[in-house]
């Protein structure tokens, strides 16, 4: 095959991988505290020893997050977050503290706070938030302190980082980082309140016509490339016929 198949092949594979991250945005635009995903493209050098020219391919080097924040709905339901500001909520995992923005929480049948995913809500001290069974009012303030009628029980962990790309996207809604967390100075929480996805779907819909466009187009590139292959493969054959 000739360079241009090469570089149209690693193209292909870059625009699939860009379609899957475009469709888990659509698919996560009603996922709150969602933030969508877009690749980031660089050019990648290689020099085959049984080619004299380098090849100049495309490489997927990493994937970054869209920052801005979604929309901010009232729900009413004391369980309910939104943060304002760049804070991420603390999740306990099994693999350890892990961060996001979604704020639809639940409690167990012993009381302890939990994301929509039944995981633990972590409290500054890393620990449990238990609401105690005879609770009549729960109250979250902008610090993330957790009330009831009986005093405060606990405090929500809400962390800001340097840098939001530090944070690595590991599903469900869920970040990781090796980056330092740093204590809240910028955020505040709202109770009774949803932070919703910041995908919009025409963005999305329209990104994802493009890729589709654009496969297409260096589809039919790499079929002229194999038709002009063929054909040159076939005079030769016939000249030393």
């Amino acid at each position: 095959m000739e360079n241009s198949i090469y570089v149209g092949l690693s193209k292909q594979i870059v625009m699939r991988e860009n379609m899957n991250i475009i469709a888990n945005n659509v698919a996560n635009m009603s996922t709150p505290g969602y933030r969508g995903q877009n690749m980031v493209f660089t050019e990648y050098i290689e020099n085959p020893r049984y080619m004299k020219e380098d090849i100049s391919m495309v490489l997927d080097y990493g994937q970054y997050q869209k920052t801005d924040a979604g929309p901010v709905k009232t729900t009413g339901n004391s369980l309910d977050i939104a943060l304002i500001g760049s804070g991420f909520i603390g999740v306990q995992t099994p693999a350890g503290i892990q961060y996001s923005r979604a704020g639809n929480m639940g409690m167990t049948q012993e009381g302890v706070l939990v994301n929509s995913l039944g995981m633990r809500i972590a409290d500054v001290g890393g620990g449990d938030i238990t609401i105690p069974a005879d609770s009549k009012e729960i109250l979250i303030d902008r610090t993330g302190v957790v009330s009831t009628e009986q005093g405060q029980i606990g405090q929500i962990m809400i962390r800001e980082f340097a840098s939001d790309q530090d944070l690595n996207p590991a599903g469900n809604g869920l970040y990781t980082t090796t980056a330092a967390p740093q204590e809240p100075r910028n955020t505040q929480v709202l109770q009774g309140k949803l932070e919703g996805s910041n995908v919009q779907a025409v963005v999305e819909m329209t990104r994802m016509i493009e890729v589709s466009r654009e496969y297409q187009a260096v589809q039919n590139m790499m079929n002229s490339e194999n038709e002009r292959l063929r054909t040159a493969i076939r005079k030769l054959s016939s000249t030393q016929g």
